[in-house]
């Protein structure tokens, strides 16, 4: 076994994702070969894929991915998801057994939608009454934690390398429009399977390669408003941050990345007014929410990916078009692993987003 120094490791983890503008479905296979490619990036500690598109006969309803440590924390979480939710259709999540996937728990999938008494009572809108539903799951059960809850797209993740945790998962059995995956070596945290990437919250799904040293901040922000970030690792109160930034505080996508990756003041002072008075007021507005440190992250939504760069790029991330199609990885040798030829190639600027969306609606 290669010991630590042995293996080649350039700013650790790895990131990929992949997405088509005209909505063509393809299966998990591709999202892994870019991955596997980046296995020297991670060290086995955890891996993970975000699909979307993949749950087109459940699209109208959200897809719990629930992780249980025994059949007490599933017997206890499913009374509260049939008190708060009609249950559409529910069962374990498939899986093949692999050696080098080990201590799994029990993986189930429940398609739900809010009862409507319930969500009335709430006087909530139905992605936030889903949303503290999801934190009551993961704070008041032990042994319970759900970590996909959106609608028409899921997360797959486990400790383990990620070539294998797609193996595990059988993705190449299922087919979405785009795809994120992440292959992790961490640093300050442990590797156990809530920890691995993607994050998610609803819609929204995060992957990130580097180290968020404004992580406090970051954290007792968000928390004020509802969100409750347990699960031991950075990269989850970013994903928050997206939430509350896009969904509740209804900013664009690009000024959420102008939120999380503000430019330096001194660049914004050059700037014409319009574009000053914009970055001011969002710098002024929300200063706890400025991501500080090394990042590059991948964040999956319905209907687009967004790639983002910390503002003086100091991770890796690079991206490529080729008709109809968008990828982006930590190394180009990840995009040409599944496309050999491109329209364009680029690497992102710092602090500079690559939002790409659909050219039509979901339907």
């Amino acid at each position: 076994m290669k010991k630590e120094g042995q293996i080649r490791i350039p700013s650790g983890c790895a990131i990929s994702g992949i997405i088509n503008k005209d909505g063509r479905r393809i299966d998990g296979s591709g999202i892994s070969k870019s991955i596997a490619v980046m296995h020297d990036r991670s060290n086995g500690l955890g891996g993970g894929f975000a699909g979307y598109g993949i749950y087109p006969e459940y699209k109208d309803y959200y897809a719990f991915h629930i992780f249980f440590t025994d059949a007490e924390a599933k017997r206890q979480c499913e009374t509260f998801i049939e008190s708060h939710f009609d249950i559409i259709n529910q069962s374990e999540l498939p899986t093949k057994k692999i050696p080098e996937i080990t201590d799994e728990p029990l993986i189930w999938r429940y398609f739900v939608t809010p009862r409507p008494a319930k969500l009335l009572e709430s006087q909530l809108d139905e992605e936030e009454y889903t949303l503290r539903c999801v934190f009551v799951m993961n704070t008041r059960y032990s042994g319970v934690f759900v970590f996909s809850s959106g609608k028409n797209m899921g997360v797959f993740k486990a400790v383990g390398f990620p070539e294998d945790v797609a193996r595990f998962y059988r993705l190449d059995e299922y087919a979405g429009y785009s795809w994120i995956a992440h292959g992790r070596y961490p640093t300050n945290t442990p590797g156990w399977w809530g920890g691995a990437h993607p994050f998610a919250i609803l819609d929204f799904s995060v992957v990130h390669n580097g180290e968020i040293s404004s992580y406090d901040a970051n954290r007792r922000f968000i928390e004020m408003f509802g969100y409750k970030c347990t699960l031991q690792t950075d990269t989850e109160v970013i994903t928050y941050i997206w939430d509350y930034l896009v969904r509740r505080k209804k900013l664009t996508l690009t000024e959420a990345a102008e939120v999380i990756a503000a430019p330096f003041w001194e660049k914004i002072n050059a700037m014409p007014d319009k574009d000053r008075e914009r970055l001011t007021y969002l710098r002024t507005a929300y200063p706890s929410l400025l991501v500080t440190g090394p990042f590059s992250i991948i964040v999956g939504f319905k209907g687009g990916l967004l790639a983002l760069n910390d503002r003086l790029k100091l991770r890796s991330m690079v991206a490529a078009e080729k008709n109809q199609t968008v990828y982006i990885a930590s190394e180009e040798c990840a995009i040409r692993e599944i496309e050999s030829s491109f329209d364009k190639v680029w690497a992102p600027v710092g602090g500079e987003p690559v939002l790409v969306r659909l050219n039509g609606d979901l339907s």
